[in-house]
This record gives structure tokens, sequence and C-alpha cells, in this order.
């Protein structure tokens, strides 16, 4: 059942809803740590331990930029956001959804009362595609989110849909730095037995993309420890093959990026 204080269902929970009874399961967040870490220059993910050669494997699908936005175009980003309404999510997230209406147990999508991505996008798709892993980027949905330290905010390690959404998930990270937890289930080749963790430092004000088998097979997620005050951002997700030219639902992609690249948008 939600609680009426916070978004929460389920095992989610945040500091408005946590009791004494689930707190002491929550404690296992402080505990987690980082195998590797991500290194942009190397695009590798290394482990240094003192008094031995450092490890390191090639960690392809995964790019940053630094300094994507400006800190006038933040605080214009933010305040923006800040005009429109925030509505209460999971685990102590607030969101502002700009997408289409999706049931994706059922494979069903919709375009609702989709308006579009919001006006103060339409450059940063520009920018964007300066990269050449997005020269051809056009994202159908924009989900702006907002944690808080003092809310508990935190997303569990998942894997993004690849039904509807594709290959290239684009987050531009605004207020604070944080960490992007990579994880694989089953571990890594011969150098790590069971979960392995890679950790990707997000500055502020950077840009980071997943693809390849950091968008397929690597979750990611944000802890809680690693929201220091208040971080926002916002990810833009691309249709799949299936609502392009081409797919079996492409009148409907096409419909749908009509919508989104209008920039007429207001949150749902």
């Amino acid at each position: 059942m939600m609680n009426p204080s916070c978004g929460c269902k389920g095992i989610r929970t945040c500091l408005r809803c946590e009791t004494d009874e689930t707190k002491h399961l929550l404690q296992k967040n402080d505990l987690i740590h980082y195998d590797f870490i991500y290194d942009p220059v190397l695009k590798s993910a290394v482990r240094e331990e003192e008094g031995s050669t450092p490890q390191c494997f090639e960690f392809p699908g995964v790019l940053l930029w630094e300094n994507f936005v400006s800190e006038d175009e933040e605080r214009e980003l933010v305040s923006r956001m800040d005009q429109d309404v925030w509505r209460e999510s999971q685990s102590g997230r607030r969101k502002q959804d700009f997408g289409p209406k999706v049931n994706f147990k059922k494979r069903r999508v919709h375009v609702g009362s989709f308006s579009g991505l919001p006006a103060i996008s339409r450059r940063l798709l520009v920018r964007m595609s300066d990269l050449p892993q997005l020269s051809s980027f056009k994202p159908v949905e924009q989900c702006n989110l907002d944690y808080d330290s003092l809310r508990g905010s935190a997303i569990d390690p998942h894997l993004d849909d690849s039904w509807l959404w594709g290959e290239n998930l684009v987050t531009v990270n605004l207020l604070s730095d944080t960490v992007l937890t990579l994880s694989l289930d089953q571990g890594w080749g011969d150098m790590e037995q069971g979960e392995v963790r890679v950790a990707v430092r997000l500055p502020r004000r950077s840009l980071v993309v997943l693809y390849g088998d950091a968008r397929h097979r690597w979750k990611h997620a944000i802890h809680r420890k690693d929201i220091h005050g208040r971080r926002v951002c916002s990810t833009f997700r691309e249709l799949s093959a299936e609502f392009l030219p081409g797919g079996q639902q492409e009148k409907l992609g096409s419909e749908l990026l009509d919508i989104a690249l209008s920039f007429q948008g207001a949150p749902l």
C-alpha cells in the first residue's frame, strides 16, 4: 500500500515511510562497495589495490561529457522544472514525465495526453548531436527526477525496457555530483565471482550515455549513500526499432516523434 506522505509501494521505501522494523534491512545500503571505478579516459573499469598492479578491464558502452551545461543553464533548467508540479514517486524520488502512456507488462503504448518534450530541451538535443553516438538521437520521452538526501532518495538496480525504448539512454545530471552504479549479478570473467559493481562518477552538469552492454546487460542504480543534498536529472529515451521506419509499429512511432519534437510539452 502506498504511504500517504510519499510515493512508495511494495518493498520500496524512503525516510518518510521507513519503520524500525525495516531500517535494519536498509542498513545494507551503507555496506555497498564498488569493485571497480570507471575511467572515462581509458574507457575501462579500474581497481587499484595497495601494493599491487591495478586490475582493469575494458568497459564499453559508457560516454561521459563533463560540463555539458553551464552554471547559468543549470539554474534555468532547474528553475523551469520547479515551476511545474513534481509528483511523488518511489524510494523518495519526485518526478515529471513527458512521454506517451505505456503499459510495459501488456506491451501497450498510447499517445494519451502527451504533448511533447519541454521547449527548454530543444537546445540540449542539438548539443547532444555533436556526439557521434547521438548524431541521430531523437528522444520521444523525457523523465525528470528529483532526489534529496533528506528524503532518502535512491533508485534500485534495474534494466530499462528494450521493447519500446531504443539503444541510447541519455541522462543530464544537475545540482550535485553523484555515482551511477552499474552491476552484473553473475560476475565478470575470471576476475570476480558473484555480483560485481562498477562506479561511474557523474559530476554536476555532466551528461552520461549508456548503450551496448552497459545499457542491456549491466543494471544501473543510484544508491542512497551517493545522494548529497539535492540532485535533479533528466533522462531521455529514444524509440526501439519496432517503432521506427520498417518496424511493425512505425506509424505510431512516427506520430510519437512528431509530438515529442514539437517541444510544446507539459508534464503528465
